[in-house]
């Protein structure tokens, strides 16, 4: 998949284009809709199928005060949108310049000039340009007049909740450690992604030596708590020698029984290995199953006592 970070970084002739216009946060089983139906509508007419985004929540421009955390950060949606097997991806800064064009000039400077797109695929809430003063009418509007027409993707909606899939319901899910849940609605294991840096070392004393994340990490952390996941070596921070997939039990939280960590962190035991050396890498935390919730134990005997049995129920849900 090729990744533009402008408009002015599509070549001449690149289109004509397919394209699904959205955050994209999470790139959960609803946009996944949205691009498979792009796939669909392109397959006849030999059209590129092209995904345009964000590099941040609108909202953190407009209405900070109100905007959620992201699911996902610009590296794991690029690397989502590729495996969904589209031909590219603009992502769009978005910052004043681009908050202030009007439906007219968005559609014109990045969907025409830019892509020559053919269909624009969007959900039913989507709005676009100053003000949000573009909607899918709107937009129906400015395809009759410039040639392209305009595809609104029904929601994908949960058979038994009867409620749409949506990032807002996933972030509840993961707020209650729900991360069973969270995959269903994701269609991939909730996951975040970082450095593995220095930590205490406090793990590998107790026995289980753990990988401990970079608190500047890309990802929404799920509820504190013990999982059951993986950590998918991602290699060096530029992108090369990429390693394996390890089943691992992940620890969310402040370390309550020493109380000596100061911001949550993320840390994963790799099962029976003692000596992995992770330092520098980036890597994937995938949370598969929670296990408890998290808890302060009185001396380390009874938290080594309980480790261990946190990692016979890892391995059981990993099974």
């Amino acid at each position: 998949m090729i990744v533009f970070r402008d408009p002015s970084d599509v070549p001449a002739g690149f289109g004509p284009s397919v394209v699904a216009i959205g955050k994209f946060d999470g790139v959960h089983s609803g946009h996944r809709a949205v691009l498979d139906r792009a796939r669909v509508d392109a397959a006849t007419s030999g059209a590129r199928v092209v995904a345009v985004t964000f590099d941040r929540n609108p909202l953190a421009l407009l209405r900070p005060e109100i905007c959620p955390v992201d699911l996902i950060g610009v590296h794991q949606k690029i690397q989502l949108l590729a495996e969904t097997g589209i031909d590219a991806t603009l992502v769009l800064r978005f910052d004043r310049e681009l908050a202030d064009l009007t439906p007219g000039e968005f559609v014109h400077r990045v969907l025409v000039d830019a892509l020559s797109v053919r269909t624009v695929l969007v959900g039913g809430d989507f709005r676009f340009g100053r003000g949000g003063a573009g909607n899918p009418d709107v937009l129906r509007e400015l395809g009759a007049e410039l040639g392209f027409d305009v595809d609104v993707v029904d929601d994908v909606r949960a058979i038994d909740a009867g409620r749409r899939v949506s990032s807002t319901w996933i972030r509840e899910l993961l707020g209650d450690g729900d991360v069973e849940t969270a995959a269903k609605l994701l269609g991939r294991p909730a996951s975040v992604w970082g450095e593995v840096v220095q930590g205490l070392k406090r793990g590998r004393e107790l026995g289980f030596p753990t990988a401990n994340l970079s608190p500047d990490l890309e990802g929404f952390v799920p509820a504190d708590g013990i999982y059951a996941g993986w950590l998918v070596d991602q290699g060096s921070a530029d992108g090369l020698r990429r390693g394996a997939r390890y089943p691992a039990a992940i620890s969310v939280g402040m370390n309550p029984t020493f109380d000596d960590v100061a911001v949550r962190q993320v840390e994963a035991y790799v099962l029976d290995e003692t000596d992995l050396d992770l330092y520098g890498r980036e890597v994937e935390i995938q949370f598969v199953a929670r296990i408890r919730g998290m808890a302060a134990f009185e001396g380390v005997h009874a938290l080594i006592a309980q480790m261990t049995d946190d990692v016979e129920r890892v391995r059981a849900a990993l099974a």
